[in-house]
């Protein structure tokens, strides 16, 4: 075992400060006389997108955060960080920037998709799996934002005041359960909680992280989160990123001399970053695991997307039995600008995208499959691609590559090596044969100052944003800009994009030509797009959000789909009973149409694998394994908490403990689809319930035809003192299959016996589990002493009497029995 003292005593004290300090955007420096290298970091949710774009290595793009917690499958999580602990090694990077385990508090939450679930368990458990995954190739992990960022608005500066007994059994709990598996790294959020930036938050950081936990790990900073010298360094924070208006560096190593900050405060942080060298293998003599790299990405990618997707809805139109269709139409603008990814720092640039019309294109060759646009929420144009268009060339200062689409993506490190500091200008080529005549719209989305020239025909020179425009609103509010221009079918013009920015700002580029060719009104795409409808077998509607309605930096303002979308759905669905909806958002929207559907089939952001893994799904190739991650509501008016808007600089959870389904429980009103909820193509039948203290044990059978996986959820209810059982609620016999009594979750739970108040129910374990038809397995699903305790200055057990349900999801228990804590 390196001694990591020795080292330390080699070091000089600005040497010490600098291995705090990012040296760039991304990276720490090297002291090469010590054996260090620099230690690389990555964004990496879904993918690893490496430090910068590097147009011949694209990065594998999963499915997002909210469809691996759909999967409720912490093995299949594990796989899934494998394989970006292999893209990590792949692309030199030693630490990958996640996952994020803020909770669903409210559905309007920007970053939603990025986040797991509303559940404290269900986020814990997946987030180790894939941090033990990641991590098994000797690549960190930092498990974020520590801690309340559950919102975007006012990310950088609000103070959420969240009650001790939310902080610990919610908030907290995630980055609890993955420091107590060994995570090595934590990412601390810009907002700050009960008064402290969590930046400079020793309560948290320093108290509870890593005197209380035991955590050996290091916190680093979000990006620009550390404004503060002598407070960050003071307040359990280890490294600050990135290298522009860092506090650190020389200021620190001076707060160090003038006694503001002990030398021993400096050298427990570079012992702790010393320790990330060693276990990623950036110091010398110190090789990562010898781990085969033989996951397929493209294997993982579809393997979670078809788990993640949740069948909502089916009347029997699922699975679709491909030897009876002649016509499938295929609608929504979705259907071919797929949205894979969210929005912000998840974003990479994959080695393919398959949209779901090719995807059912591919599976369906002797099968007419007609596409109509219907209705188009994108309020950007898309990117100029597709037969219409010539090559893409771009010449970033002399550097030339080619790129797929009129859109151009990076942050950190440039293409080529280009220096950041003197890259100024980038040249996109292209050429436009137009398949028609008239009038076409074209448009550049982006930031910096813009040369627009088509033909020998200056379109449009100068910038989309204001004079004074801060980085972090440039990079994620950008502007659109439109130009209508007269072409005629067949006759190619030149097309050139001309981009400046200043010396400096080339770390981040986000610009995008698009193109709409002439057609018809949004009136006129709806009743196509009806009429494609009714004369097909079947249709299936792609529907979803955007961009500019789910991303990092901003909150959702509604929960509504954009656009005409709702109306495209219920004028389809009343032209073809066997309508078929497909929802590519990451987050709750609402769907006031699911009854008119046949069938809606939840599928988040999928990855680039989107389009095929819904292909074998929809023909049953593979089964629908989703289960909900968080409640979806009826509508907007029911959510228990909604708002996010801040106050004198503050947002207080004031509803503590009784967010997501604890929250629905206590609500007059009911949600559209209840935590835990998915339908599958088979059924299930349960036998009987047996528990201890530490573990419930219930056999399932597959009563269907086919082959399939139920996700077995355990939830616990306080009945009160020992010898007390009150009433456990209708659940139904065990093995019941069918609806059990009133399933409605209106029912509150006060404190009995001094006890503090609980929800009705609470998650206590789950377990995922496959079979054959007629095949019966024995499920044992842990009960961790969590479940059972609650925070009052301190863990405390609640003895007593409890109900344990094993369940279908929140809402259709299959069986239960009562357990006594004495």
């Amino acid at each position: 075992m390196t001694d990591l003292d020795h080292l330390l005593a080699q070091l000089t004290l600005d040497e010490k400060v600098s291995l705090l300090t990012g040296q760039d955007f991304w990276s720490l420096p090297a002291i090469p006389r010590i054996g260090l290298r620099s230690l690389v970091m990555s964004d990496g949710p879904v993918g690893v997108r490496g430090t910068g774009y590097a147009p011949d290595d694209p990065s594998i793009a999963l499915p997002s955060p909210t469809a691996l917690a759909a999967t409720w499958d912490a093995a299949l999580a594990e796989r899934a960080g494998r394989l970006l602990g292999q893209e990590s090694r792949r692309k030199g990077v030693h630490v990958l920037l996640g996952p994020t385990v803020n909770l669903h508090r409210t559905p309007l939450g920007g970053r939603h998709f990025e986040c797991y679930s509303e559940d404290p368990l269900l986020s814990g458990e997946i987030a180790t799996g894939f941090v033990t995954g990641v991590q098994s190739h000797g690549v960190g992990t930092t498990v974020k934002h520590l801690v309340g960022n559950d919102f975007e608005t006012d990310r950088m500066t609000v103070d959420v005041r969240i009650p001790p007994r939310a902080l610990r059994e919610l908030y907290l709990a995630p980055f609890e359960r993955v420091a107590a598996a060994g995570g090595w790294g934590v990412m601390s959020a810009y907002n700050g909680v009960n008064g402290a930036p969590m930046a400079a938050n020793g309560t948290i950081q320093e108290d509870i992280l890593k005197r209380e936990w035991g955590f050996d790990g290091v916190v680093v900073s979000d990006w620009r989160a550390a404004r503060s010298t002598v407070g960050s360094a003071l307040g359990g924070l280890d490294i600050a990123m990135p290298a522009m208006d860092n506090p650190w560096g020389p200021a620190l190593a001076e707060a160090v001399r003038t006694g503001r900050v002990p030398e021993e405060v400096i050298d427990d942080k570079v012992r702790r970053v010393l320790r990330l060298a060693l276990r990623t293998g950036a110091l010398e003599g110190h090789p990562v695991p010898d781990v085969p790299l033989d996951e397929d990405g493209t294997a993982v990618a579809h393997q979670v997307a078809v788990r993640s997707f949740v069948l909502a809805r089916n009347d029997g139109v699922l699975p679709l039995a491909a030897a009876e269709l002649s016509r499938v139409a295929v609608i929504g603008a979705l259907a071919t600008d797929a949205r894979v990814l969210g929005g912000g720092s998840a974003q990479v640039t994959p080695p393919h995208v398959i949209s779901p019309l090719d995807g059912l294109r591919a599976v369906l060759p002797g099968v007419e499959v007609a596409y109509a646009v219907g209705a188009d929420p994108r309020p950007f144009l898309p990117a100029a691609a597709g037969p219409d268009w010539g090559k893409f060339q771009l010449d970033l200062d002399g550097y030339d590559f080619t790129v797929e689409t009129g859109t151009v993506r990076w942050i950190g490190d440039l293409p080529g090596g280009r220096d950041v500091a003197t890259t100024t200008s980038l040249v996109l080529r292209t050429s436009l044969t137009p398949e028609t005549s008239g009038e076409h719209l074209l448009a550049i989305s982006g930031f910096g100052a813009f040369e627009l020239t088509v033909g020998d025909q200056k379109i449009y020179q100068g910038s989309l944003h204001p004079p004074g425009t801060g980085r972090a609103d440039l990079l994620l509010h950008p502007r659109e800009q439109r130009f209508p221009i007269t072409l005629e079918a067949g006759v190619t013009v030149p097309v050139v994009l001309r981009q400046s920015f200043e010396p400096g700002m080339a770390h981040s580029v986000a610009t995008t030509l698009g193109h709409r060719p002439p057609g018809p009104d949004e009136e006129g795409l709806i009743a196509s797009a009806v009429e494609l409808a009714a004369r097909s077998d079947v249709a299936v509607v792609v529907v979803g959000t955007t961009e500019q309605v789910e991303s990092e930096g901003f909150d959702r303002t509604s929960l509504a789909l954009p656009g005409r979308q709702d109306e495209l759905v219920s004028r389809v669905a009343a032209a073809n009973p066997r309508t078929v909806v497909v929802v590519n958002a990451g987050s709750p929207v609402l769907l006031p149409w699911s009854e008119e559907a046949a069938a809606v089939l939840l599928t988040w952001f999928g990855g680039q694998e989107a389009g095929a893994a819904l292909a074998d799904v929809l023909l049953g190739v593979e089964e629908p394994g989703g289960r909900l991650p968080t409640t979806w509501p009826r509508r907007e008016q029911d959510c228990p908490i909604l708002d996010v808007r801040v106050t004198d600089g503050a947002l207080t959870y004031d509803e503590d403990i009784f967010i997501g389904y604890r929250a629905w429980l206590r609500s007059p009103a009911s949600p559209l689809f209840t935590f835990g909820h998915g339908l599958g193509y088979t059924t299930w039948g349960y036998g009987d319930l047996t528990v201890t203290e530490s573990e419930a044990v219930v056999s399932v059978t597959n009563i269907g035809e086919r082959a399939g996986r139920e996700v077995v959820q355990i939830y616990l209810s306080y009945t009160g003192p020992a010898g007390d059982t009150g009433p456990a609620g209708d659940t139904g016999p065990a093995g019941d299959t069918g609806p059990a009594g009133d399933a409605s979750l209106n029912h509150g739970a006060g404190p009995a016996g001094g006890v503090p108040e609980r929800p009705e129910r609470w998650l206590a374990g789950f377990a995922s589990v496959a079979a054959a038809p007629g095949e019966t397995v024995t499920v044992r699903v842990p009960l961790p002493e969590r479940a059972f305790q609650v925070w009052d200055d301190g863990w405390r057990t609640i003895h007593g009497t409890y109900t344990v349900t094993a369940a279908h999801a929140l809402d259709e228990p299959r069986g239960a029995t009562t357990l006594t804590l004495s």
